[in-house]
């Protein structure tokens, strides 16, 4: 991969989003090493971060990894940087806890990308309580440039008052663009290299109840810090009403109410208990303006100030401005756009999809399919209707053998659990051992399609490929699969349908472990795209009945048309068929799966000619 050429002499103010100006402040702070598990939306984060020179970055296999090599990083000296979207702090919650403990020697940065609305998650959870209940700060801008200075001001706070620093974005924060203005590089004070200091690093018991005294300290300086530190800030104009907000609400309330006074948090935690308190003080009314969770609210509340909040404001989904108003004043300013309503239009697997082959097989076999996070996922929707349960990354494998031990040998036959391949490398592998060690049953289908295809096709390590493009060692799934026990482990080829459904009815039969791996590429991955020679298929209008068995394959390839009884007539059809079904030349990806379906054999491959 090409590093990105970097001036640090330049004042030219760049047009960049918040990931690329997060990543632009990590290279600015001096950042040597990152690790990180792609997700919406921190994912670009990485993905440019990794183009500076003079720095390493990895994708690594689940984010508590991510998290354990960038305080390793840090414990030798280096400023260092974690990298995930809201769930995946939940996966690293363990060493971060632990983290506010030890502390660190280089500065240490966490991201959590928050996603109101859920926009690509599967819940919405308001990280600002990991900062509460692990003790550590947290910073919250509110566009790009806030994001670039905050990273830097975090690694100063980190080294300064020996923490990680969280660092919590959200959605709108991560993609929408802004100006940024570039920096100079710092370099750290803290010299690299090992340094043994175990009453520090080494969390026995004796040492760790010393360094929770050592914690609660730094709290307390933290919180004195927050008094003036100054990106927590007051900015007076009319005294009537009083907002107190952070990160992006803070844009919603300046443009709602511009000649409000507004007390913005960049510190979402410690709280300045004095400021708010003056703040307060001296206008007529509070509201406390936040996404998702009354984390604001119920700290200024505590302090016995009287606010508005959550009665007021939604404690689900992003805000934007026309909320905001609408929510403190009862109407919607008429300045402001009210949301169009537009047609619904749900989420689809791509043309030539490798995963709709496999989830069609497995729609004939009448089972509960404990399914995971990808893009896959999908699969849960009509026509293919094949996922019964998806929870969080990973959970598929356990969620099918409880269900498993639940229901005894009535289970046999009945349940499969469906995991992609970077998905099983995060956190399924553990599931598959449980099921061999304490002598399950469960058919687990891994899909392999050679790629992360949900959060945009990032390498993981059954790719044999890093971020940066280097080629590296190929992690073997199949040899992964026997290595923990199992013994009957098949690779397929999930295009072929047919063939998939005799093997699924094989193995989910068998009364002892089984895996089935589904292997097949992305069609968006690089080489996939590229094919020059790709087959196309069309429907032979003469032999199409109308009987819409093509379209329970839901690809956006086959496309029906509505006829009326006069329009079928004139074509050539039966006078009661209410249509037929044609394949768009444009999206077909060639990958034959709806052929075989056809039982008129209406379905053909495309001559040279075109006939």
């Amino acid at each position: 991969m090409k590093k990105r050429e970097i001036s640090t002499k330049t004042t030219e103010k760049q047009l960049l989003s918040g990931n690329e100006a997060i990543a632009l402040g990590a290279f600015e702070a001096g950042v040597k090493v990152a690790s990180a598990y792609p997700g919406t939306p921190s994912t670009e984060i990485l993905e440019n971060f990794c183009t500076y020179e003079g720095v390493y970055a990895e994708w690594a296999p689940n984010e508590k990894v991510a998290l354990e090599v960038a305080l390793g990083a840090s414990f030798a000296g280096v400023r260092a940087l974690a990298t995930m979207k809201h769930v995946g702090l939940n996966v690293a919650a363990d060493p971060l806890f632990t983290a506010a403990y030890t502390g660190v020697r280089g500065g240490l940065v966490i991201i959590t990308a928050d996603d109101p609305e859920m926009h690509s998650s599967q819940n919405e959870q308001d990280n600002r309580n990991y900062a509460y209940a692990a003790k550590v700060p947290m910073l919250e801008p509110s566009d790009a440039s806030e994001a670039k200075e905050f990273m830097k001001i975090a690694y100063r706070l980190s080294e300064e008052f020996d923490t990680p620093v969280l660092v919590r974005t959200t959605t709108r924060v991560a993609h929408v663009k802004g100006l940024v203005s570039p920096g100079q590089q710092e370099v750290s004070a803290v010299k690299a290299g090992i340094e043994k200091i175990p009453e520090k690093l080494v969390m026995l018991p004796s040492n760790a109840r010393r360094r929770r005294v050592e914690l609660e300290a730094r709290m307390g300086r933290l919180r004195e810090f927050a008094e003036d530190f100054p990106e927590n800030r007051i900015e007076w104009g009319d005294r009537k009403r009083g907002f107190i907000t952070s990160g992006v609400s803070y844009l919603y309330v300046k443009e709602a109410f511009p000649e409000a006074s507004v007390l913005k948090l960049g510190m979402a935690y410690p709280f300045p208990a004095k400021m708010i308190g003056d703040f307060a003080s001296k206008v007529d009314e509070v509201f406390v303006v936040e996404e998702l969770d009354p984390f604001i609210e119920i700290h200024v509340k505590a302090m016995g100030i009287s606010c508005k909040g959550k009665e007021l404001i939604p404690p689900f989904g992003e805000l934007n401005a026309s909320i905001v108003r609408k929510a403190i004043t009862g109407k919607a300013a008429e300045t402001f756009f009210e949301p169009s309503p537009i047609p619904f239009r749900p989420p689809n697997l791509c043309p030539g999809c490798p995963h709709r082959g496999i989830f069609y097989a497995i729609s004939k076999l009448n089972v509960f399919v404990a399914g995971d996070i990808g893009c896959y996922t999908l699969a849960a929707l009509k026509p293919l209707s094949s996922m019964d349960s998806c929870v969080c990354m990973g959970a598929s494998i356990g969620t099918a053998f409880g269900m498993e031990k639940a229901l005894g040998k009535e289970a046999l036959g009945k349940i499969v659990a469906v995991i992609g391949d970077s998905t099983f490398i995060h956190s399924g592998i553990t599931g598959l051992i449980d099921i061999v060690y304490n002598r399950g049953f469960t058919t687990v289908i891994i899909l392999d399609n050679r790629t992360t295809g949900m959060t945009g096709h990032q390498p993981n390590p059954s790719t044999g490929v890093t971020i940066t493009g280097d080629v590296s060692t190929l992690v073997d799934i199949e040899a992964i699969c026997r290595a923990i026990g199992v013994k009957h482990v098949r690779t397929i080829n999930p295009h072929e349908i047919e063939a998939a459904i005799k093997v699924l009815r094989e193995e989910v039969e068998r009364p002892e472990p089984s895996v089935i791996i589904t292997k097949a590429p992305c069609v968006l991955v690089p080489e996939m795209k590229k094919r020059k020679d790709k087959p196309l298929f069309l429907i032979a209008p003469d032999k199409c009945t109308g009987c819409r068995t093509c379209l329970k394959l839901g690809c956006p390839a086959i496309e029906w048309v509505a006829v009326t009884p006069e329009e079928a007539k004139r074509l050539g059809y039966k006078e009661k068929q209410k249509g037929y079904s044609r394949i768009n030349a444009v999206l077909c990806d060639g990958c034959g799966q709806c052929a075989p379906l056809c039982r008129f054999k209406a379905i053909v491959l495309a001559t040279k000619e075109g006939k």
